[in-house]
C-alpha cells in the first residue's frame, strides 16, 4: 500500500477545506485510516462507525481486537447518536475539558458504533482533541472515528509524522503532518458510569485538576495491581517498550552509575533516560535528558521521543530514573512501568 502523506500548516484559517484535510476525511469516508495530531500523540483513525475500518486500524498496529478503541469527535452534539446517556459529572468534565485530553467513559447506545471499535462492550470512550488538525480532519469528515496511538502495538506512541511513518509506511492509506504533538503521554481515561468517577489511565488531566470540578475521584485498582483487569483502552498490553530491555532504578545517581558500570564491564552497550539536572553526571554509551524534573510536563511531551531514541543507538540495556508520582508525573511513572514490563531495581 502506498501511504499517502499531507504537510499541514495548523495555523491556516478554515482549515477543514485545506485541500490535504480534504483528501484525508475523503480517505476516512471510503473506510481506510489516516494518521493525524493530536495534542496528545498521533492517532490512527478509521471510521467507529464500520467494521471494515476499524479492523484496518487493529491490522496495522498489530494490535489485539479485543482491545477497546476510543471515539473522537469535533462537537458534543454528536454524543446524541450514540451515548445512552450523559450524567452530571461527565457534563461538568466535557464542559471544563473538552477539547483536551480527557476522555470519557459514556453507557453505550447500541447500534451506531461498530462493536469491534467498543470490543463489545456495553461503553464507550470518546473524547474531543485540543489540535486544530485533528479538528479540522475530524469536521471534514463527518464521522466519529475511531483512534489509537499510531503506532505499531507496543511500542512508542509517536509525537511526531516520522515516527508515525517508521512504524507504519505502507501499512496505512494517509499520514496527516501537523508537526510535533504537545501534551506528549496520551489523554485520561475516566469512567463517569460510576457514582464516583473512577481514573482508568492516568494522562494529560491530573488527579487534582479532575477532583477540582467533581470532587472525589477513585483510580482503577489495575493501575497499581498487575493481577487486576483493566479496564481503559490502551492499558490491557504491554506499551511503550524500546527495543533494549528497560530498568527503573529507585535510588541515587550514584546508584545508576554503579549499575552502568557493571553492565559496560561486561562488554554492553548502556542507555540511560535522565533529565537536564542529571545528563552531565552520567558516563554511559547513551543518554537521553528528558525534559526538566523540575517541570514534569517537559518530560511527559518528551518521554516517548527518548524511549525511541535508544533504538537508534545500538543499546543494549537501559537505565532509567523514577519520577514523583504528583501531577502528570503520575501518568509519566505509569508510561514508564508499562515500557519496562514492570522492572524496578533497588540501590
Amino acid at each position: 500500500m502506498k501511504t499517502n502523506y499531507w504537510s499541514v500548516d495548523k495555523f491556516v484559517d478554515n482549515l477543514e477545506n485545506y485541500p490535504q484535510i480534504q483528501q484525508a476525511a475523503h480517505l476516512l469516508a471510503k473506510n481506510e485510516v489516516v494518521a493525524f495530531p493530536t495534542e496528545t500523540v498521533y492517532g490512527l483513525g478509521g471510521n467507529a462507525r464500520e467494521d471494515q475500518a476499524v479492523e484496518k486500524i487493529f491490522t496495522a498496529k498489530g494490535r489485539p481486537s479485543d482491545n477497546p478503541l476510543i471515539v473522537h469527535i469535533a462537537e458534543q452534539s454528536q454524543l446524541a447518536a450514540f451515548v445512552e446517556s450523559i450524567s452530571a459529572n461527565a457534563q461538568l468534565l466535557m464542559d471544563r475539558f473538552w477539547p483536551g485530553p480527557l476522555t470519557i467513559i459514556f453507557p453505550l447506545k447500541k447500534g451506531f458504533i461498530s462493536n469491534r471499535a467498543t470490543a463489545g462492550l456495553d461503553t464507550v470512550a470518546v473524547r474531543m482533541p485540543d489540535h486544530p488538525v485533528a479538528l479540522a480532519v475530524l469536521k471534514a469528515a463527518g464521522l466519529p472515528i475511531a483512534a489509537p496511538s499510531a503506532n505499531r502495538s507496543g511500542k512508542p506512541s509517536p509525537t511526531t509524522a516520522s515516527h508515525v511513518k517508521e512504524d507504519l509506511d505502507g501499512r496505512i492509506a494517509g499520514i496527516v503532518d501537523g508537526g510535533p504533538t504537545g501534551v506528549g503521554v496520551e489523554s485520561t481515561v475516566i469512567d463517569c458510569t460510576t457514582e464516583i468517577p473512577i481514573i482508568l489511565r492516568p494522562g494529560g488531566v491530573t488527579r487534582e485538576q479532575l477532583e477540582q470540578v467533581v470532587g472525589e475521584v477513585q483510580v482503577d485498582p489495575a493501575l497499581s495491581d498487575e493481577k487486576e483487569a483493566p479496564k481503559s483502552p490502551g492499558m490491557k498490553y504491554r506499551h511503550y517498550a524500546p527495543d533494549a530491555p528497560l530498568y527503573l532504578v529507585e535510588g541515587t545517581k550514584e546508584a545508576i552509575q554503579r549499575h552502568i558500570n557493571e553492565q559496560r564491564r561486561e562488554g554492553r552497550r548502556v542507555g540511560v533516560l535522565t533529565t537536564k539536572e542529571n545528563e552531565t553526571y552520567y558516563d554511559a554509551d547513551y543518554i537521553f535528558a528528558c525534559g526538566e524534573r523540575a517541570h514534569l510536563e517537559s518530560v511527559a511531551s518528551s518521554i516517548y521521543e527518548a524511549l525511541r531514541s535508544f533504538n537508534k543507538q545500538d543499546i543494549d540495556v537501559i537505565y532509567s530514573e523514577m519520577f514523583p508520582t504528583e501531577g502528570v508525573g503520575n501518568a509519566i511513572m505509569n508510561r514508564l512501568l508499562k515500557a519496562a514490563g514492570q522492572r524496578v531495581i533497588s540501590g
